[in-house]
């Protein structure tokens, strides 16, 4: 494998990890990285189908974060309550 498709997944495993401790969602956090992991693990053992990995690598960095589609992390204290939805009703 070239030393330069190695700095592009090593690089790639940093990027993920850094992604995912920086995402709300804790399941697509493990996810991001375990692909990262993967990356890493790609560049030790040197496989053969690196460029299917590479594009699936690459793939993931561009996909959106969890807070685009709920309004940020549900845990954060200070976060305003939800507005309900259309056509539903509060209690009280």
């Amino acid at each position: 494998m070239p030393w330069w498709l190695d700095l592009v997944l090593l690089g790639s495993a940093v990027l993920l990890w850094v992604k995912g401790g920086n995402t709300p969602d804790d399941v697509w956090s493990v996810f991001q990285k375990f692909l990262s992991v993967v990356a890493v693990l790609v560049v030790l053992l040197g496989g053969r189908q690196i460029l299917l990995e590479v594009l699936v690598l690459a793939f993931t960095i561009f996909l959106p974060n969890a807070s685009r589609f709920d309004g940020g992390p549900i845990s954060t204290a200070d976060a305003p309550p939800a507005a309900a939805p259309r056509g539903w009703r509060l209690r009280g």
